[in-house]
């Protein structure tokens, strides 16, 4: 492990960044603006969990966690120049924010449970939301976030203040009676209203996930994941018989897929 003084490795990155936007500075870097480079923000963050995904790999989350710390230092800098704030206002923000939502370890108030201290940081969210003016229980929720985790957020939001199911098994009614309303749509070919009836289906499989106390982004990733093991060892079983996939036919795709299934389960 490194002795670096951290407050010298990051104005160094600071320094970098400068130099960077500098009229002498690196002609890619100096036309970049706020959206031009939200999108890297965005895919640095995926790849840091990516990286704890993978084990987590120490090695490759450190450089990812660089990679992500450089997009808080470009949108920084480019606030600088803009002379709206720079990145000592960016890191004394969430100093405060962080100090203001744990006033049982930086204040006065009791010890908190983790159950508690979650009901406590929405309690605090929601009131700098309406401090900001943001009114609404659904105010403020990033419309650029992920479908499935805007979709979890949005119907948490509901649920406290009384807007959700009972339990998950009227979340799986519900499922059931969307599901045959897509299927009553197949057959008309249209497709506004297929998207229409497929988004609620989705909009609550993310609920039953939250009833079940289970995050839907991660229930995706892991049959993800699951597949992708799967259809490789179909790939294997079918090239150990001389075949390859779009040659074997459905039926025998099929076969070595329960049979990956099976050896896997047994």
């Amino acid at each position: 492990m490194s002795h670096t003084d951290p407050a010298a490795a990051l104005t160094r990155l600071l320094t970098i960044m400068v130099r960077l936007r500098a009229p002498d500075g690196c002609p890619w870097d100096q036309v970049q603006d706020f959206a031009s480079i939200a999108p890297y923000t965005v895919e640095e963050a995926y790849e840091v969990a990516d990286a704890i995904a993978r084990g987590p790999d120490f090695p490759q989350l450190r450089d990812e966690l660089g990679d992500l710390l450089l997009q808080v230092v470009y949108h920084a800098q480019m606030a600088s120049e803009a002379g709206r704030f720079g990145f000592a206002e960016v890191a004394e923000s969430i100093a405060a924010k962080m100090i203001r939502r744990h006033p049982h370890v930086f204040g006065e108030a009791a010890a908190r449970d983790a159950g508690m201290q979650n009901l406590a940081w929405e309690a605090q969210k929601e009131a700098e939301r309406a401090a900001r003016a943001e009114t609404g229980t659904l105010a403020g929720v990033p419309v650029g976030l992920p479908a499935l985790t805007r979709a979890l957020k949005i119907s948490r939001r509901a649920a406290r203040v009384g807007f959700d199911w009972p339990d998950a098994g009227q979340v799986l009614d519900k499922l059931e009676e969307e599901a045959a309303e897509l299927r009553e749509e197949l057959p008309g070919m249209d497709k506004a209203r297929q998207a229409d009836e497929l988004g609620d289906l989705f909009f609550v499989m993310v609920n039953l996930a939250r009833k079940l106390e289970l995050d839907p982004e991660t229930c995706l990733a892991a049959a993800n994941a699951k597949f992708e093991r799967r259809f490789v060892a179909v790939e294997k079983r079918l090239a150990a018989r001389g075949l390859a996939p779009a040659d074997a036919g459905l039926e025998a795709m099929e076969a070595e897929w329960q049979a990956v299934k099976t050896a896997e389960q047994g």
